[in-house]
């Protein structure tokens, strides 16, 4: 276990600083989890995924007992504000509306969003209508339509995300009332305008009108969560069933005298907070006056509630409106305010101290400034300043177009379109790698190009170790599943690659002790394959294979470590990707099946073809691997690959001798081997994930490459194939077209070719033009050329005649 870790701190701007436990050995972390109102997003994948890599890392490669402790968010204004307009739409649909008073209703509530959120439209003569919105807009928004600012200057940012999102709103409404498609496609316009009006009518003491909302996204952010390989939390928490604790713990402030009760909500006192000696806004100090992130971290709900001391107070309870869920408590029905819920929670799992706390890094200020406010006010002693969490983690954001990405400016792709469209969980998770946790992402084609290149070295070295392993073991015995390790020797011909593996172990060590730099992790792997490529290219067959395997087993070991293998389970001791089969611990029978089928077809076809005579093709044919087979199979490996080989190796073997044998063959057997032999490599084994790899003066090398990338590559191959056949007989063709236009033109006899040309009206004996249509002579000039043309046309009509017979038509 290291114990010189560095860390960034956000508690300690600037490089990272020593990484201490409380407790030598045990890590306590608590991270803020989702507002569960909507789907995660790429945003979130982000958070989570960077903050499960620095667990695993603490985990599995220091060796740290972890105590990961995450809450759910589970009562908020977002969770209030959406569920009860949700219920307001569902109840206004249930109304017998005529036609024209459902579109009465959207251009109503179309009005309303334009002056709460683009006021700009209202401006110019006349009224803003459904008629005249598109050339209101464009004069309005046209330049952050086209991609600029509000402003005129600097760059666009979260802002113009927000107009943009709120002018789509707008835009799609008009297009669903003008199809009269109001409910349904003028949602994003009706839900604020159905709030403003009957929000108050909402009976809040069912509560199922928010909690069934969160329960079902609680479910959907864990599956999500489930797909990109994220280790679940040690403990779970979530507000509502904390409630009462929480009531208690804002008692407590209030008594020290921290808090003060106004108008049937609680506040924090900022200026008592910090005349007893503490600090406020340790994480974010030149934020602590920002005006527009205090309302964010307060919530648009809390408008309207009032008798705050200070500007910067905030809600540690909120007084419940009339269309709020509720509490009891000794100030009244109330719900509390968000910051005191993480407070309540992390202290009742960690108790007072805790060494991480993480979360994104918009959550510095004002939500996690204010948890160390309150909670370093709930447990201070007699005016002295506790230390509540060691160690403050921020990730990175994820932007898009220069602005976050937001479920609120809804600029985002959610986890589950991206899983099912442009990414793998290990592709994701390679990007976020490529950066660093506490850095912002932009995700870019250069790092989309960037991940799938490092992807792919990884997966063509696994591919190849195995190979070669298996080829050079001929009957690989297996641990575990895995190919059984070689030993190193003390060659000094070995000297090269295992300096080349030290080196990548201590670079790796320093990445991960200098605040897990995970960009330098990947970078050490990439160097140290590539130097085990190049001395496997060089030496050919005389590969230093106990060396290119030791590497290939520490490169599996960080990788599984860094969480890209979702098979895999620490500490991570195979070598390469592990298969889902090999993970579902299925029967080896069942595993080999599909092989042995190919297997016996193979060999079967092979004896009905009518072969020259051989020794080696008569032992092929009478051998069995089935021996070997239930060799592998007794001793425990479970493993698809190790399996599969000793049936894979008989068919290479066989498909190898019959092609050195296919020279020597009649030329109809010839044709019969060849056509075996390449359905053996294009159908048989590519549609099980296995490619032989084709070596001059060498057995075939067997590859396990995933069948969907060896079919997509089969296909795009007879996709070129068919390409190229179909224009090159276009070109026979255009060729064969030419051809015949040529000799019809050639047909004509050079005395006959002008007398059909209207241009002219006399001709000579040899059928040369003399005089223009209007009776003019032909100038000199122009005959030259005409006698050029009358020369060929006779060279061609020879030709015509030579070849076909025959006299001029």
């Amino acid at each position: 276990m290291a114990s010189n870790i560095r860390v960034h701190n956000s508690l300690k701007p600037g490089p990272p600083v020593p990484f201490v436990p409380i407790q030598k050995g045990k890590v306590s972390w608590y991270a803020c989890g989702p507002t569960v109102y909507d789907q995660s997003h790429l945003g979130h994948a982000r958070n989570y995924v960077s903050t499960d890599i620095i667990r695993r890392i603490l985990l599995h490669y220091f060796g740290f007992d972890v105590k990961f402790v995450m809450n759910f968010t589970d009562v908020d204004d977002k969770i209030i504000i959406k569920a009860r307009r949700q219920r307001l739409l569902d109840l206004e649909k249930q109304k017998n509306y005529t036609d024209a008073e459902t579109i009465e209703l959207a251009k109503a509530a179309f009005r309303a969003y334009a002056q709460n959120n683009l006021p700009k439209l209202l401006e110019g003569d006349g009224e803003l209508d459904i008629n005249n919105y598109i050339p209101r807009r464009d004069a309005a928004y046209g330049n952050v339509l086209a991609g600029g600012t509000l402003t005129g200057e600097g760059k666009p940012g979260d802002a113009e995300a927000k107009l943009k999102m709120h002018i789509s709103n707008m835009t799609t409404a008009v297009i669903a009332i003008n199809g009269n498609q109001v409910f349904g496609g003028a949602d994003e316009i009706l839900l604020p305008y159905l709030d403003s009006l009957y929000k108050e009518t909402i009976d809040t003491s069912d509560q199922s009108i928010f909690t069934d909302l969160t329960r079902f996204m609680e479910g959907e952010f864990t599956d999500d969560m489930d797909a990109l390989n994220v280790l679940r939390p040690d403990v779970v928490t979530r507000v509502t069933e904390y409630v009462p604790q929480i009531a208690k713990f804002v008692e407590k402030i209030v008594e020290k005298g921290f808090a003060y009760e106004a108008e049937g909500s609680v506040y924090f006192d900022i200026a008592a907070f910090e005349k007893a000696g503490n600090t406020y806004a340790r994480l974010r100090p030149d934020s602590r006056n920002d005006k527009a992130l205090q309302e964010e971290g307060e919530g648009s709900l809390s408008k309207g509630l009032g008798g705050k001391r200070g500007a910067g107070d905030f809600a540690l309870w909120k007084k419940s409106k009339p269309g709020e869920p509720y509490w009891p408590s000794k100030w009244g029905n109330g719900r509390p305010g968000w910051h005191i819920e993480c407070s309540v929670m992390a202290s009742d799992v960690l108790g007072s101290r805790m060494d991480l706390h993480s979360g994104g890094i918009d959550l510095a200020f004002p939500h996690h400034d204010n948890e160390l406010a309150q909670s370093e006010a709930f447990f201070c002693e007699h005016g002295h300043e506790h230390t509540w969490v060691n160690y403050f983690l921020h990730m990175g954001h994820l932007s898009i177009s220069g602005s976050k990405m937001s479920k609120s400016l809804k600029n985002f792709q959610t986890i589950k379109d991206a899983l099912a469209s442009t990414y793998t969980a290990r592709s994701m998770r390679i990007v976020f790698l490529l950066g660093r946790w506490n850095d912002g992402v932009e995700i870019s084609p250069d790092m989309r190009t960037q991940a799938d290149s490092w992807e792919s070295l990884v997966n063509n070295f696994f591919t190849n170790t195995k190979s070669l392993l298996a080829e050079a073991a001929g009957t690989s015995t297996t641990v575990n599943g895995a190919v059984k390790a070689l030993s190193i020797g003390d060659d000094k011909a070995q000297e090269g690659l295992r300096a080349d593996l030290e080196q990548a172990k201590k670079d790796v060590e320093e990445a991960f002790t200098n605040s897990f730099d995970t960009p330098q992790v990947l970078r050490a792997i990439a160097e140290v394959i590539r130097k085990a490529n190049v001395h496997i290219n060089t030496q050919k067959s005389d590969v230093d294979l106990p060396a290119v395997e030791a590497i290939a087993r520490w490169v599996t070991k960080i990788v599984g470590i860094l969480g890209l293998d979702a098979n895999a389970s620490p500490p991570y001791e195979g070598l390469g990707w592990v298969s889902a089969a090999a993970a579902t611990n299925q029967n080896p029978a069942m595993t080999v099946k599909p092989f042995k089928a190919v297997y016996e077809t193979v060999y079967s076809d092979a004896r009905a073809l009518k072969l020259p005579d051989s020794e080696i093709i008569t032992n092929l044919l009478s051998q069995s691997p089935d021996s070997e087979f239930e060799s592998l199979a007794n001793s425990g490996t479970k493993d698809p690959e190790q399996l599969a080989l000793p049936y894979l190796r008989a068919v290479a073997k066989l498909r190898d001798e019959l092609r050195r044998l296919a020279p020597t063959a009649s030329p109809e057997v010839k044709k019969s081997i060849l056509n075996l032999s390449d359905r053996v490599r294009d159908f048989d084994l590519t549609n099980l994930g296995v490619y032989l790899d084709d070596r001059p003066d060498q057995p075939s090398l067997i590859k396990f490459i995933p069948a969907a990338e060896l079919i997509a590559a089969r296909e795009e191959k007879a996709a070129k194939e068919a390409e190229k056949a179909r224009a090159k007989e276009e070109a026979r063709l255009a060729r064969e077209k030419a051809e015949e236009e040529k000799w019809e033109k050639a047909k004509v006899a050079p005395e006959e070719m002008f007398k059909s040309d209207d241009r002219y009206s006399e001709w000579d004996a040899e059928g040369l033009p003399t005089k223009m249509k209007d009776g003019s002579e032909v100038t000199k000039s122009q005959l030259k050329k005409l006698k050029k043309d009358w020369d060929r046309q006779k060279k061609a009509h020879g030709e015509y005649k030579a070849k076909f017979g025959g006299g001029a038509t």
